[in-house]
């Protein structure tokens, strides 16, 4: 059996399709919302079994990782999060890589030496490295127009991973990477599928709402949002804070929700002049991610003061 486990956003969907298109077997997907980080606790597999993971952090899964490979279970693993120290094992072969200026979609386009290219420039663009993606569209030939609905359509997938909950997004993950992978070349899918074009109108939707609010916290280093408690705040987190970090790239940006547990979840982008510290700040918090972008997935509220002070004081070129 193959098993293919990937986040839910737009950099591990396109990798799995890229890969998928490669290898098109007959494969069962676990995959979830962006916050759904262990996901290799939910896989069931036996010796013999083939387990493919994109976007998935090692460190974070490192405890089922080792009880597959045990069980006589082969893990390719392609990730770009901060992984701990790599297990030696004849069954695994890991594709890590942290820096700053890659992604998941991005590893998988260099193995499979750029076959299908334009989902790993969408996949950049949903992970906030539109010049890497930038540059990728163009080797591709591909024009101006073309090169923002790109943008648009990883930016979409992007949106479309983050929520509390199935209820709080457009299309489950998996249910969308089994209209992607349909299509060798996106531009295909956004002239076939009004999918795209939905799920850009809603995140557009949402950013003019969320856009529309002051700042909890602002100076001249970081800014600090607080949504209110909402669907389309918890959808819209992740596309404001790379929008802020575009719009203002000597700024560190952090984006705070309500979650139903009553705390609050936080996606954080380092400032993009100097893209390094995100997941240790917030490994401080509990949390976890890449230099970057990262995120905690439950801030007590009443910690609220202590991150907004600690987050202003961060030091992000010293990390």
């Amino acid at each position: 059996m193959n098993i293919d486990v990937c986040n839910g956003d737009a950099d591990g969907l396109c990798a799995v399709v890229q890969w998928r298109l490669h290898d098109p077997q007959a494969t069962r997907l676990v995959t979830g919302l962006k916050r759904d980080i262990e996901l290799l606790g939910r896989v069931q597999a036996v010796r013999g079994d083939s387990v493919l993971v994109c976007d998935v952090s090692m460190r974070r899964n490192r405890q089922p990782l080792m009880r597959l490979l045990a069980a006589g279970v082969s893990v390719r693993y392609f990730d770009h999060h901060e992984a701990g120290e790599i297990p030696v094992h004849p069954l695994l072969e890991a594709h890590i890589d942290l820096a700053s200026d890659t992604c998941t979609s991005l590893l998988v386009d260099r193995h499979l030496g750029g076959r299908f290219r334009a989902w790993a420039v969408v996949g950049a663009f949903g992970d906030n490295l539109a010049e890497a993606a930038e540059r990728l569209a163009v080797g591709l030939g591909l024009g101006f127009e073309d090169r923002r609905r790109l943008q648009s359509l990883g930016e979409a997938i992007n949106y479309n991973a983050y929520g509390d909950s199935a209820q709080d997004v457009y299309i489950g993950p998996a249910q969308l990477y089994e209209k992607l992978v349909r299509y060798p070349d996106p531009l295909g899918f956004l002239a076939c599928e009004a999918l795209g074009q939905e799920l850009d109108a809603l995140r557009q939707q949402d950013l003019r709402r969320a856009q529309a609010l002051q700042p909890h916290f602002q100076d001249g280093r970081v800014g600090v949002y607080l949504l209110p408690d909402a669907p389309w705040s918890r959808r819209v987190s992740g596309s404001l804070g790379n929008r802020l970090a575009l719009a203002e790239p000597l700024r560190a940006h952090a984006v705070l929700t309500p979650t139903a547990q009553g705390d609050l979840s936080v996606s954080v982008r380092a400032p993009l002049r100097s893209p390094r510290g995100a997941a240790a700040f917030c490994r401080c918090f509990g949390g976890d991610g890449r230099a970057g972008a990262a995120g905690i997935d439950h801030l007590p509220v009443h910690q609220l003061a202590r991150f907004v002070d600690a987050f202003s004081r961060a030091r992000w070129g010293s990390f």
